[in-house]
């Protein structure tokens, strides 16, 4: 609820817009950092019967939340969850179609070491995709949004949530990987190639997308 409200709901199309990078792409899909699979859900709404997806994710309440949703949802025999460490995927080479993470590769510190993962883990020819914070660079909101990030969001996150602290992290996080160049270095050192990316939303989200080669 959070995340609709603090983004306008834009948080919905942003992930929308990823999942549009999979056109094509069907069999098993990684979603790296799944929190409560929102991302892994909406891959299956576009392509419901040729998809499935595995959640991973570090933490076992976020994991204990997204099996409530999905059973909800009936779509616990499409989308399965792994309790797992993104710098150590516990999975053999080349066993996704395609991989993911949404706005979790801020928060890994091993950046690389967890993008080389999920190119380990991704077949020949399918695609690691990126969804992240970044920072604006044209306009007013280039003014105006490091003022609503730092100070407004934290606020508004903790009020809600009851947790000072819930958002607070969020600003300095992402302010440490700015823009879009930052992501596409690490994806070029970890083997990735076709990389490009896409500002969304006045570019407060970056859509990134590489392609695993031939070795």
């Amino acid at each position: 609820m959070l995340n609709h409200l603090l983004s306008l709901r834009r948080d919905v199309c942003w992930r929308r817009e990823a999942i549009r990078e999979l056109d094509g792409f069907h069999g098993f899909i990684l979603d790296v950092a799944t929190g409560t699979a929102d991302l892994a859900i909406e891959a299956l709404s576009q392509e419901k019967h040729s998809r499935s997806v595995m959640g991973l994710d570090f933490s076992e309440a976020m994991l204990r939340g997204a099996r409530q949703k999905l059973q909800k949802m009936h779509l616990s025999h499409q989308i399965l969850l792994s309790l797992g460490d993104a710098v150590s995927l516990p999975f053999r080479e080349c066993a996704f179609n395609a991989s993911m993470i949404a706005f979790g590769l801020r928060n890994i510190p091993e950046k690389e070491r967890a993008l080389r993962e999920m190119v380990r883990v991704t077949r020949e020819g399918g695609k690691v995709i990126i969804l992240e914070f970044t920072l604006p660079r044209k306009g007013i909101v280039k003014t105006l949004y490091p003022f609503y990030f730092r100070k407004i969001l934290p606020w508004v996150g903790g009020r809600v949530s009851g947790d000072k602290g819930a958002y607070a992290y969020l600003p300095e996080s992402v302010f440490r990987f700015r823009y879009p160049e930052d992501y596409e270095e690490l994806m070029r050192r970890s083997g990735l190639d076709q990389i490009h990316s896409r500002q969304l939303t006045f570019g407060i989200v970056s859509l990134l997308v590489g392609t695993k080669g031939h070795r």
